[in-house]
């Protein structure tokens, strides 16, 4: 298992570190991870960016890879907890973008993890609602924010309506968004506005 590398937003002196993944297209830089960093860092958050394996050697060699297999991703998630854990002394959350935030789920109570943030989780495939991926969140133990947009294609406010969540996870909506947490214009809702309640959601869960 490579060693994990990291990207680090935010003061060192921060009370809590939020580890955060990256989705399965999108690299640990993307747009959509800058400005959540950024916007938690402005927070007082100390935010530590890394990527899975895949995604590193698509970095150095070019083209597009395929996610690694789901136990590359959970054994990667545990690396990375336990380099932080032993540089960081105050509260660990751990999360990320789509898929980063669900293996981070997957994982959590076997941590021992502080807290996790979701950033759109994949609750089915696109077109694909037969096709769960909430069996292990009935009974997940860690506090868990999953903010969701509310016509995600990977799960909307109507499917996860039928849902059944843990007490632990609390879900915040984001007026009209898709999976990126985009509105439509029409809408009359922006993405900033919806990325910034998001910054501020994770901020306040975090102080929590």
């Amino acid at each position: 298992m490579p060693t994990p590398n990291f990207l680090f937003n935010g003061p060192k002196s921060a009370d809590v570190l939020l580890a955060l993944a990256h989705g399965a297209g999108a690299p640990m830089d993307s747009p959509f991870m800058d400005i959540m960093a950024g916007g938690l860092a402005a927070r007082g958050l100390r935010v530590a960016r890394f990527e899975f394996p895949y995604m590193a050697r698509r970095r150095l060699e070019g083209g597009r890879r395929p996610p690694d297999r789901q136990p590359v991703l959970l054994d990667h998630w545990r690396a990375v907890h336990t380099v932080l854990a032993r540089r960081h002394t105050g509260p660990l959350l751990i999360g990320g973008k789509s898929m980063g935030g669900r293996m981070a789920t997957m994982v959590a109570d076997e941590l021992g993890a502080n807290g996790v943030v979701c950033l759109g989780y994949p609750f089915h495939p696109a077109g694909r609602p037969e096709r769960l991926r909430v069996e292990h969140l009935s009974a997940l133990k860690t506090p868990t924010l999953i903010l969701q947009g509310e016509r995600d294609a990977l799960g909307n406010r109507d499917d996860v309506a039928g849902y059944t969540l843990s007490p632990a996870i609390e879900v915040t909506w984001l007026g009209d968004g898709d999976h990126d947490l985009k509105p439509r214009k029409k809408s009359g809702r922006t993405v900033e506005q919806n990325l910034e309640q998001a910054i501020s959601a994770i901020a306040d869960f975090a102080g929590r």
